[in-house]
Parts: C-alpha cells; sequence; structure tokens
C-alpha cells in the first residue's frame, strides 16, 4: 500500500513538472517571443511586391512608336506546396500556355530545397490570368502566383535596333538610347501589400506607394526616311557582302539625325540572334581612315586662309615624291595641270597635297582641328569614338603627303557627317542631336559656331557639284532635275601596320541642294566585295536615299 502511495507521488509530482514546463513555454511564446512570432505570423498572410515602373516610349519626330512598354507578369512558384499536390499534371496542364517542355518546367515547379523559383518572365496578362484559373483535381492551385512586370517591346523589329539599344533582366537600358536616357525613361517603381488567406489565394491588394512612368523621349528620327535608308543599306550588303556599313541622314540647319543605319541589321526584338558585332552602332563608334571625302576639309581651310582659289592651277606630275613615300592618283597619267575645283572633281591625290603644302603643317592641323575631328562631336549617343589626329609635332617627312588625301588619321562618320553639315549651313559647326523632346518638353536647339566664312562653304559646295557632273568621280549618282553636291572616297584599311592592297573603305557624302542644303546623307561601306571604290559602291547608295527623300520632304529641283 505504502508503495503504491509512493508511486501515485511520483506521478503527480511529474506531472505538476510538466506542466510547470508548459507554462514556462507558454509565458517564453506569448510574453518574450510574442513580437517576433506576431511579426512571422503576419509576413506568412502579407506580402509587400514591387510595382515595376512602366517604362517610358521612345518614339520618333512624328510620334511613330520604335520602343514602349506592355504590362506583363512574373510566374512565380512555391515547390514546397506544389510537391503536396500533383506536380506533373501541373506541369502538363501549364506547359502549352507557357510553350515549355513539360519535363522542363515539371523539374521546376519540384526544384528541391527552395520555396520559391521563378517559373517565366514578362508573360503576356491574359497568360497570367489563365494559368491562376488553372484547378487541379477540382481545387485552385496552391503553390503558384504572379507578381506584375513590364516587357519591352520594339514594334517595329528591325528599325533602329543599334540606335535604340536595349534592356536588361532588371529593365534597365543597357545599350544605345535605352542606356544613356535611362535615367529619363525608368521610372520609379511602387509597392504593392496583398495579403493571402490559409491558402495562399489574395484576399485583399493595395498600392501603397504609386508607380511613377518614365518620361516618353521623342527623337529627331524620321521613322519613314530611317526604313529606306536600312532597306538601301541591306542592298549594299546583299550585293557586296562587306563586313559592315553604315549610313547617317541630317538635316544640316539644326544638326537633327534624321536617320541612323546600320548593316548587317539586328532585330531589337530578339538581339541575342544577331552576329556579336552587329550590335555595334558604326556612325559613332567606328574610327576609319576617311581618304578622299577628307579632301573637301583640306581645300575648305585653303580656300578660307586664302592660299586658293577655285581656279587656282596646279601642275600635276605623274608621281609627287614627298620624303620616301610616292604619291600617285587613282588613273594613271602623265603630266597635266588642274585647278582647285578640278582637284575635287577628278579626286586628285597629288593635288590635295599640294593644297595641303601650301597651307604647311601647323594651318593644316589647324583647320582639322577646326572642324572638330580628333574630338567628340558631343552626340547624344553612348560609345562615341574620337578619332585619332596627329599633332604636327608627331608628322613624319611623308605625313604631308599623306594627310591631305585623307590617309594617316582616323575619323568617326559622325564627325564627317558633321563637318559637311557645316560646309551645307554656311559654315556654322553644330553639334549633331538625336533627342526632339523629353517628357513633351521641346529640348534646346544646340548653340554652332562659326568655323569658315558663308563665301568660303558656298565655293566649297559648288566645287563639291563637279563629282556629280559629267567626268566626276561619282557622275552616276546625279538626279536629273536637282542641285547635287559631294564627294567621293575609297581609303585603303590598315592591317598589321600597313596599308592593304585588298581591303578598302568606301565612302560618299552628299548635300541637296547645294545652294542651300537641307539633307546632308553620309553612306560609308566597310570592306565591300567584288568593287571597292566610293563612286561605285557608296555613291549609288546616296543616290537611292536621296532620291527618296527629296519628294519626301518637299525638296524642289533646280
Amino acid at each position: 500500500m505504502v508503495a503504491i502511495d509512493r508511486r501515485v507521488g511520483y506521478l503527480f509530482i511529474g506531472f505538476v513538472a510538466l506542466l510547470a514546463a508548459a507554462a514556462v513555454r507558454a509565458a517564453y511564446l506569448g510574453v518574450i517571443k510574442a513580437d517576433s512570432l506576431q511579426q512571422a505570423a503576419v509576413s506568412q498572410q502579407i506580402s509587400n511586391v514591387p510595382i515595376p515602373a512602366t517604362r517610358g516610349a521612345i518614339t520618333d519626330r512624328n510620334g511613330v512608336e520604335l520602343a514602349l512598354s506592355e504590362s506583363a507578369a512574373d510566374i512565380i512558384a512555391d515547390p514546397y506546396l506544389i510537391k503536396q499536390g500533383d506536380p506533373m499534371l501541373l506541369a502538363q496542364t501549364m506547359a502549352p500556355l507557357l510553350h515549355k517542355p513539360v519535363l522542363s518546367l515539371f523539374t521546376t515547379l519540384t526544384k528541391p530545397k527552395t520555396g520559391y523559383v521563378v517559373v517565366a518572365r514578362e508573360v503576356a496578362p491574359a497568360t497570367a490570368q489563365a494559368i491562376m484559373k488553372i484547378k487541379i483535381g477540382g481545387k485552385p492551385l496552391n503553390g503558384v502566383s504572379t507578381t506584375p512586370d513590364v516587357k519591352r517591346v520594339y514594334p517595329r523589329d528591325w528599325t533602329a535596333a543599334q540606335l535604340l539599344g536595349g534592356v536588361n533582366a532588371a529593365g534597365a537600358g543597357d545599350g544605345g538610347l535605352e542606356y544613356e536616357y535611362n535615367h529619363v525613361l525608368s521610372g520609379q517603381a511602387g509597392e504593392r501589400r496583398i495579403v493571402n488567406d490559409a491558402i495562399h489565394q489574395p484576399i485583399s491588394i493595395d498600392d501603397v506607394k504609386p508607380m511613377r512612368a518614365g518620361h516618353n523621349v521623342q527623337l529627331t528620327l524620321d521613322a519613314g526616311l530611317q526604313n529606306e535608308v536600312e532597306q538601301v543599306l541591306a542592298g549594299v550588303g546583299q550585293q557586296y557582302s562587306p563586313r559592315g556599313a553604315t549610313a547617317i541622314a541630317m538635316d544640316p540647319n539644326t544638326g537633327a539625325i534624321l536617320a541612323l543605319a546600320n548593316w548587317p541589321r539586328v532585330n531589337a526584338n530578339d538581339a541575342n540572334a544577331a552576329p556579336s558585332a552587329a550590335d555595334r552602332d558604326r556612325a559613332v563608334a567606328d574610327n576609319y581612315e576617311p581618304g578622299s571625302t577628307f579632301k573637301a576639309i583640306t581645300v575648305s581651310g585653303a580656300l578660307q586662309d586664302g592660299v586658293v582659289t577655285p581656279d587656282t592651277p596646279f601642275d600635276i606630275p605623274p608621281v609627287l615624291q614627298v620624303a620616301d613615300r610616292k604619291i600617285s592618283d587613282a588613273e594613271s597619267h602623265g603630266y597635266e595641270t588642274l585647278n582647285t575645283a578640278q582637284i575635287l572633281k577628278y579626286s586628285s591625290n597629288i593635288g590635295a597635297d599640294l593644297i595641303g603644302m601650301r597651307l604647311g603643317a601647323t594651318r593644316f592641323n589647324y583647320w582639322v582641328r577646326r572642324f572638330g575631328f580628333g574630338s567628340f562631336t558631343g552626340v547624344d549617343l553612348p560609345g562615341e569614338q574620337q578619332g585619332i589626329v596627329l599633332k604636327p609635332s608627331q608628322y613624319s617627312g611623308s605625313s604631308m603627303g599623306n594627310l591631305p588625301m585623307g590617309q594617316g588619321e582616323s575619323v568617326t562618320p559622325i564627325q564627317m557627317a558633321t563637318a559637311y553639315s557645316a560646309i551645307a549651313n554656311g559654315g556654322i559647326l553644330r553639334r549633331p542631336r538625336i533627342v526632339q523632346a523629353i517628357g513633351g518638353k521641346v529640348q534646346k536647339l544646340p548653340a554652332g559656331h562659326r568655323i569658315i566664312s558663308e563665301n568660303t562653304a558656298a565655293s566649297v559646295r559648288d566645287m563639291l557639284r563637279g563629282v556629280l557632273a559629267d567626268g566626276g568621280t561619282a557622275s552616276g549618282a546625279a538626279i536629273p532635275g536637282f542641285d547635287l553636291a559631294g564627294k567621293t572616297g575609297t581609303a585603303n584599311v590598315v592591317v598589321d601596320g600597313k596599308y592593304s592592297s585588298s581591303e578598302y573603305i568606301a565612302s560618299f557624302i552628299g548635300m541637296v541642294p547645294a545652294r542651300a542644303p537641307k539633307l546632308v546623307v553620309a553612306v560609308m561601306v566597310d570592306e565591300p566585295q567584288g568593287s571597292i571604290y566610293g563612286g561605285s559602291v557608296a555613291a549609288p547608295a546616296f543616290k537611292k536615299i536621296v532620291g527618296w527623300a527629296v519628294p519626301y520632304f518637299g525638296i524642289s529641283p533646280r
């Protein structure tokens, strides 16, 4: 009897001990850990989801949309919850909606050791809604949710892809105008609070911080002309199979870029499918030796300094010896006399060098830099190069046999188009620009500065008319009834420190109408095959672009 009473006592003591322990644990959880547990409970029921900002649109000068943002959604899954149901059936149901293989989707949905996986990004809202309506075994989805997202879309696919650039997975600009104006286009994300029930279905959705959309950016670009320029370059690519090509069309009086195209083309909606070098904006990023197009710069400086006139005669020998170099013209000839205008018309290398020698190294260098070479143009595009311009102290004995005819220094296509625009608009060098308005606010026209007189500019334009006249190096580029002026260029490419005898850059830069130009067009073709000359490769492309543009912009014949 005493033993039984003892055991009952032990059980009673044990029960009291357990009860005391439970009371202590309850007090610990209810008092000491109350705040953290309450927060954990709330966090399991309430989630704060960022609302991506709607990125501003990019349009052409007339409002044609070139880049815009569309509402989308990301599909999120919780593998822990999905494994409690039928993940294979769920994968089979979702796969056709997401255009994904069933097994790949099943692997994602059942990813081990995680409660969060992204199943798909930038899904169309209708698709996201269809997925959330899926029922497995007659029950609503458990473990699948959506978060808002924004998808960047380029409605015209191929148009100005290298110029526009793109956005990365985070929605930030990572190339072209998308990068350069990311701070304007991006806007500010908002925040949404979602309250879920016990099976993770939302019962309350509130926007606690409003999203602020980015500003729209309106370009100076004209979508119609841009499309035509791209078609023309595509034809050049098909016919001559070059490494690349670029073309720029500008309003010389305002510096506005009306078209800027590159070849090979890139589909902005599938940029990864393009060759690795195709995404480069050659117009601002490529350095090249300009060849004979640079002779107009040499002549402009000489005219302005008064060392020549359009009628100044020069005795042109068959070969000109300059230090250790022998300079010859493209066409062999005996001794002849050409004036300044004819030197441009026939693109005489020897004549250009003789004009450069009259200027002298110091003044020649002055005019090269006066026209902006060796410096950034300031165009509002990323990746601009400034070329390579030597100092007179770096000249060798043969430099003045190279430089005046466009060899020995490098430039960019945008520099050349800008320099010719200064000749076209009466001698004012103006920064080129691509953005016309931001958020509806028109941007201020960049101030220009005079580099040559109106008379000098008019004289150079008049001489450049001869290039397209009978006997000129681009006579085939003339358009009957229209007053055109321009210059061809055919420059050897430097390979391993030496000028190649088989690789060239063909170019042409021209303007219309020559008397008072409204349009400057520059075309550069890198290493064309089959024909190498600016007059046969680039000048016909110029003719096609200008032939399309003159009626489009209402430019009248003579």
